[in-house]
């Protein structure tokens, strides 16, 4: 079976390349009418393009995605729900229902090939064994598509309270073992500032965190210590990170 994918001059592998994934960025959209032509003129100079994952099956490895990321697949390739039951059923329900995220994510597996829907967001791809044992976890709405090998876990804020007072869920989506993660993001990866923690503190004003360490206690907490210097300095609720790994930081723009 052949595909004109690496031949088609409108789109091109991106150097962003991981395990299973590739990522396909398309240079422009030749698809568009006289109303909408110099709009998709500058989107495309401004890096505003449409990006796929392709995800290579070899019949040994299993990918799981995001419900309803799949836009085709060709050769011998299967899917299912990834339920390992009654029980298994009810704890991923529970999973999805406080991180937000699909309850369901569908596994494939087989010999050939898996693309997602294009998307105009950044695609990231992170090596989850690289962030420890704990593994990554990963703000709402970041997870797209990862390899079957790494454990799914709900990761709950250190302080109910606080994160529901300052819009922030309370649970969080995390993955560890050795595989890779592919995240959806609003800005590109050469954006992100990494901030390398060795038992230090890391406060952010607003959701601008993509994704931390699964080793770091995450809180929310008042910029200050009182609630009259909080009100002073114009700050109030901001996200914590205490202990030793990493965060990574949209600069310019909030995650979500």
């Amino acid at each position: 079976m052949a595909f004109n994918i690496k031949t088609n001059s409108n789109c091109q592998i991106v150097t962003a390349q991981m395990g299973n994934f590739k990522i396909i960025e398309y240079t422009r959209d030749p698809s568009v009418g006289r109303s909408d032509a110099q709009t998709e003129y500058f989107m495309s100079k401004m890096n505003v393009r449409r990006r796929q994952v392709q995800c290579n099956l070899n019949g040994q490895n299993t990918i799981v995605i995001q419900a309803g990321a799949m836009q085709w697949m060709a050769g011998n390739v299967n899917s299912n729900t990834g339920i390992k039951g009654a029980g298994d059923l009810f704890k991923k329900a529970f999973a999805g229902k406080v991180t937000g995220e699909s309850a369901i994510k569908p596994e494939y597996f087989g010999q050939g090939l898996l693309v997602l829907e294009p998307t105009y967001k950044h695609l990231i791809l992170e090596d989850v064994g690289s962030w420890g044992p704990a593994g990554i976890v990963l703000e709402d709405g970041m997870f797209l598509a990862c390899d079957g090998t790494l454990q799914q876990r709900v990761v709950a804020r250190s302080n109910f309270s606080s994160a529901v007072a300052g819009n922030e869920g309370m649970f969080n989506l995390g993955l560890a073992g050795n595989g890779v993660a592919v995240l959806e993001s609003y800005v590109p990866r050469e954006e992100l500032v990494e901030i390398e923690l060795m038992n230090d503190v890391v406060k952010i004003d607003g959701s601008y965190a993509i994704c931390w360490s699964g080793s770091l206690q995450f809180t929310v907490e008042r910029s200050s210590k009182s609630l009259l210097g909080s009100a002073v300095n114009g700050e109030g609720l901001v996200n914590v990170y205490r202990g030793t790994g990493k965060v990574l930081m949209a600069p310019l723009t909030a995650a979500r």
